[in-house]
């Protein structure tokens, strides 16, 4: 397994530095950060966000919920419109100027429809202008309570994140028609990159593994068909993505890399710590634990492993009681793993520089780049001085 993913992502380097960056100095590392688009106001969830600010109205009605709580989290620029063109060209321009050269969206659909577009199609697209790359982690959970602050319990299900056939193809068809051709959209190798966070629910929504593949190929034909090399699959590394599936011709498939295999998976990486290690206590200590399992991904898989980042970990304001949170994080014990991650990077040079981070604005996880009232541009700085600001590159 291992001598076929050090071949596999030697191809990888071999296509990237043969074809070019497109841009006059080489790329070395992407930094992409998770975008969580609620920021702005959405009619559907206008039950949940009476104040027409969306998830803002949680996080500056956040109260400390002990002795030593740093709640409420307080964004420096204030709560903000992010579908506002005038809003998103600062946080690109800050982004960019810090080493952030992409965002990967957090993209829903629910009921037959996007859900939480504006931020993209109204504020990032007509910001934007070239200036970053951009692609979409399709977060296609169910839609629960745990959005609902004054809701005690988290597991109540508002909207339903499996999709039949029919509504999977309809997704795609959009995607590539509103997404993929733009020409910011972030691709390997010519290839569209699209991140699914839970593998377990688009096969159980589309009936099964066998059916799920079909789906996917028919996804990869359609891209094909669009103008493009072919689709890069990016699948999100946790307890939903399944360690087995049954029904299928052939060998048995009961890890977590024959999943990937069997469907066409290109990459991985994980979208926060929190689904690797219990989120309670010091930084360090969770960050270090969540960090050692990369050695483990490393030869566990045969497709390349991204590393993510994570700065910390709060959802205390989306909870009426007490819930498990990070004590003590800061800037500079961020940059102790973004150094990590760097070496890693450094030690595989056959796949794509990539390191991810959550978030660049999970304010109601307490996890994000953007600058607040404590440390201010604290995380951005140290970013940028490990992962120095440089065009982000689309490898064709």
């Amino acid at each position: 397994m291992i001598v076929k993913k050090r071949i596999r992502c030697l191809l990888l380097c071999c296509l990237a530095w043969a074809a070019g960056s497109g841009s006059t100095t080489a790329q070395r590392y992407d930094v992409a950060a998770f975008y969580w688009p609620a920021y702005h106001y959405e009619p559907r969830s206008g039950f949940l966000f009476p104040d027409k600010k969306g998830e803002w109205e949680i996080i500056y009605k956040a109260r400390p919920k002990e002795e030593g709580h740093m709640q409420p989290k307080v964004p420096l620029w204030g709560y903000e419109n992010e579908a506002d063109p005038r809003v998103m060209d600062r946080k690109i321009k800050t982004a960019v100027a810090h080493g952030v050269n992409t965002f990967i969206f957090d993209w829903y659909w629910y009921e037959g429809q996007p859900f939480l577009e504006s931020c993209i199609n109204n504020g990032f697209l007509k910001a934007n202008r070239g200036r970053m790359k951009f692609y979409l982690m399709w977060a296609n959970h169910d839609a629960t309570s745990y959005w609902d602050a004054r809701n005690p319990r988290k597991d109540s299900v508002i909207w339903k994140g499996g999709v039949s056939r029919a509504e999977f193809d309809k997704i795609t068809d959009r995607l590539i028609s509103r997404y993929f051709k733009n020409p910011s959209y972030y691709k390997i190798n010519g290839e569209p990159v699209f991140c699914i966070y839970e593998l377990q629910t688009l096969i159980n929504g589309l009936g099964g593994p066998v059916a799920t593949k079909a789906a996917l190929d028919d996804f990869r034909r359609k891209t094909k068909a669009a103008g493009f090399p072919g689709l890069h699959l990016q699948g999100i590394l946790w307890s939903a993505l399944p360690a087995s599936i049954s029904g299928v011709p052939g060998d048995k498939i009961q890890t977590q890399d024959k999943v990937l295999t069997y469907f066409g998976f290109k990459t991985i990486t994980n979208y926060c710590w929190a689904h690797l290690q219990r989120p309670s206590g010091d930084y360090e200590k969770w960050a270090d634990a969540s960090t050692a399992m990369w050695s483990g991904f490393d030869h566990d898989f045969s497709i390349p492993y991204l590393p993510n980042v994570t700065i910390g970990w709060d959802p205390n304001p989306r909870y009426p009681f007490k819930a498990g949170y990070i004590t003590n994080p800061a800037p500079e014990k961020f940059a102790k793993y973004l150094e990590k991650a760097k070496a890693y990077l450094d030690a595989h040079p056959g796949q794509p520089q990539i390191v991810t981070i959550n978030a660049w604005n999970e304010w109601s996880e307490g996890s994000y780049l953007e600058p607040d009232t404590v440390h201010k541009l604290g995380y951005l700085e140290v970013l940028k001085r490990i992962f120095p600001a440089h065009p982000a590159t689309t490898i064709k």
